[in-house]
């Protein structure tokens, strides 16, 4: 069962006191891509507590990897429901297997690409650049799996930016080293940590 809800960054778990032990849930070769390619604990947290103020509220990872962000988010703030959705079939499995051992029951992990799911079942969005891979050289990409390029980096910024222009007014974005492209006007800015590398925004 979830554990209760904290207002302070304080762990109550062993994997949850550095991002060095939670890295240790996953494979060695994927803990190796964390400093890149996973969410910051802190960062997770921070974002959770914005994100997650209502009961019941649906948060959608889009990318979620390995499941970091929707596991820190369900253990801190359990109150709220939490999807990851990836194209890597792997990456699905190391999340599964990673919720299963943290015993966390309010997390769904989605594989698949996210231009197939309707945005409108979920409440609010969490967003770590996971389209700057098709800019990326081959050297920084998680692995040769999925197909790259800069047509796609433009295609999934315009999909989820209007799918963002029709969601309902008070929806919540949480972005991590974004670039904005994906965000459109009608979401201001209500509030950014980590010298504006982590950002709040809201639906007018």
């Amino acid at each position: 069962m979830p554990i209760k809800a904290t207002s302070s960054f304080e762990p109550l778990d062993q994997w949850f006191s550095s991002d060095a032990q939670f890295n240790q849930l996953y494979p060695q070769g994927i803990e190796a891509l964390a400093q890149r390619h996973w969410t910051p604990l802190q960062v997770a947290w921070k974002a959770a507590q914005f994100l997650a103020t209502e009961k019941d509220a649906k948060i959608l990872d889009i990318g979620s990897g390995v499941g970091k962000f929707c596991l820190v988010g369900a253990y801190y703030r359990p109150e709220a429901f939490y999807y990851g959705v990836e194209q890597r079939k792997n990456m699905i499995g190391h999340a599964e297997r990673a919720k299963d051992l943290l015993q966390l029951g309010n997390v769904s992990f989605i594989h698949g690409n996210f231009t197939s799911l309707d945005l409108r079942q979920f409440n609010h969005f969490y967003f770590y650049n996971s389209f700057f891979e098709n800019l990326a050289d081959a050297s920084t990409t998680i692995d040769n799996n999925i197909v790259y390029s800069g047509e796609l980096f433009d295609y999934y910024n315009r999909y989820l930016y209007k799918q963002l222009e029709q969601t309902p007014s008070g929806t919540k974005l949480a972005t991590f080293h974004s670039l904005e492209d994906e965000v459109p006007s009608c979401f201001k800015v209500v509030d950014a940590d980590l010298e504006g590398e982590l950002k709040f925004w809201m639906k007018a």
